[in-house]
């Protein structure tokens, strides 16, 4: 299910009636700035590159072209919904300098506002799959509540929804296999059947939930894998990263939520990222029921699925990092060409804040610096398939008019540097510097307190003492800061669109 189809006049920048020599004119405009031999070991550009190619080829043949035209026409429709693409620099203005700098671009992501009407509202229909650790460490109040929440997902569920439920200790076990949601009596029974044993082997469990989900998958279903784990898994991590490549390239996203203390915080963030899915910390058996509930009552509330993000910086430009900041907050892998990003809700939109490196001694002049597109399928369109590009310049200026960075980006900045400061005394710690650790948690307690984050606060204070006397964070504490610092991102409410 990748999809492979562009829309070629947007691609290329070139409105519908364009001629021939403006589709040339516009290829070669960005060919050469995408081009593998022009901009090497671009993942982003390699992938655009790819698709100005494929439009090209189509639009300059005058037959194809024709038939495309007219195949557009045949399903256009003033019903079709679509999203659109927001790119907001940190400057539009700099000066050049002896030195390499940072910019930062936010790009949003936002659904059609009809969208949120109630006659344009489309059912979101699931393919849904829930990978459970059963294993031994899950005896007692953890696997009664995770049977429970199982049970209330069962309740939300609809008719037209697809669900398939596995269980793994250190095998796997279908115990339902994919099927429309029809008894749900019958469907909550084998559910509880569940009983604690084993150990921890997710690979088996994440490979037969996988393979239960693409029994359904289809472009119109929300084709979606949920996995839930107390533990750490050993020697299976590469294979796990590997099928979770896979699934993203058929259209299937990856949620993963770790329960207490003992799981791996940077393998699930890494198998959750490849997929466009959310990684996430229950810190309490009592909160599974609300959390798993949640997640999946936001996955039915879908307005596009498989959203992606493709960012082509100019040759001279880097992307270095890339952050979602809404609707879940974290850090995402830019390795590919695709930033997978996974569902776009129908009133909520996704915000990616990303950082690159420009150059030094840049020209005086106006310069481009990337070239962004986001992709998805709106599930509601015939023709699902849907695009939206940004290409950003700024100034190269040696005196540029004073400008203040955008509130968004400010706002986004300050209070992204409380998780980078809470990773940078990770960092310290693993390297062996103790009192740089404990002096950066020691700071992120006092940035916290000025918040108004009291409890956070004391949680780095109480973790800087650990750090002091022990040379180890705690796994709670660790766990505490790093997905707590996460969630401030959001702000007071992540509804942004009533």
């Amino acid at each position: 299910m990748a999809v492979t189809s562009v829309d070629p006049y947007i691609t290329l920048g070139v409105s519908t009636d364009a001629s021939t020599d403006e589709i040339k004119s516009a290829y070669r405009r960005v060919a050469r700035r995408l081009h593998p031999d022009a901009n090497q070991n671009n993942p982003g550009a390699a992938v655009q590159f790819q698709d100005v190619t494929v439009a090209y080829e189509l639009l300059i043949d005058a037959d194809r072209r024709r038939a495309y035209d007219s195949q557009v026409a045949r399903h256009r429709s003033e019903d079709n919904l679509n999203f659109s693409l927001r790119v907001t620099p940190s400057k539009r203005a700099i000066v050049p300098l002896p030195e390499a700098q940072v910019i930062y671009l936010l790009a949003e992501i936002y659904p059609d506002p009809r969208a949120r009407d109630q006659d344009q509202k489309h059912e979101t229909r699931l393919n849904l799959t829930l990978v459970l650790d059963h294993s031994n460490s899950m005896n007692g109040t953890r696997l009664d509540k995770v049977k429970v929440a199982a049970h209330e997902i069962v309740n939300q569920l609809s008719e037209g929804d697809i669900l398939s439920v596995v269980s793994f200790n250190d095998r796997a076990e279908v115990i339902i296999p994919a099927t429309p949601v029809q008894n749900k009596q019958a469907l909550k029974a084998k559910i509880s059947m569940m009983i604690a044993s084993g150990g921890t082997e997710i690979f088996k469990g994440l490979s037969a939930g996988v393979e239960q989900n693409r029994r359904f998958l289809g472009p119109r279903l929300v084709n979606h894998v949920v996995m839930l784990t107390d533990g750490n898994t050993f020697g299976d991590h590469d294979s796990c990263i590997e099928l979770a490549r896979k699934a993203a390239e058929q259209g299937i996203s990856i949620s993963a939520m770790g329960l207490g203390q003992e799981w791996n915080d940077e393998f699930l963030d890494q198998l959750a990222s490849v997929t466009g899915g959310t990684s996430s910390y229950i810190n309490s058996a009592s909160a599974v029921v609300s959390f798993l509930n949640n997640h999946v009552r936001n996955l039915s509330n879908a307005f596009a699925e498989r959203v992606r993000l493709s960012v082509a910086p100019d040759p001279d430009v880097k992307l270095e990092s890339a952050f979602k900041l809404s609707p879940h907050p974290q850090p995402l892998a830019i390795d590919d060409g695709y930033i997978q990003l996974g569902s776009l809700q129908a009133n909520r939109h996704i915000s990616v804040l990303l950082q690159f490196q420009l150059p030094a001694n840049m020209p005086l002049g106006f310069r481009s610096v990337a070239r962004l597109v986001a992709a998805g399928d709106v599930l509601s369109n015939q023709n699902q398939y849907f695009q939206s590009l940004s290409d950003i310049s700024l100034e190269v200026n040696e005196n540029p008019p004073p400008e203040d960075p955008p509130n968004v980006i400010l706002d986004a900045l300050g209070k992204l540097t409380l998780y980078r400061m809470q990773e940078r005394a990770q960092e310290a710690l693993a390297s062996g510097d103790i009192r740089e650790a404990t002096r950066r948690l020691e700071n992120l307690a006092t940035r916290l307190l000025a918040m108004g984050e009291e409890e956070l606060a004391n949680q780095a204070r109480s973790e800087a003492r650990r750090v002091a006397h022990t040379s180890n964070l705690s796994d709670a504490g660790r766990k505490t800061l790093k997905y707590q610092t996460r969630f401030l991102l959001l702000g007071p409410s992540n509804e942004d669109m009533s």
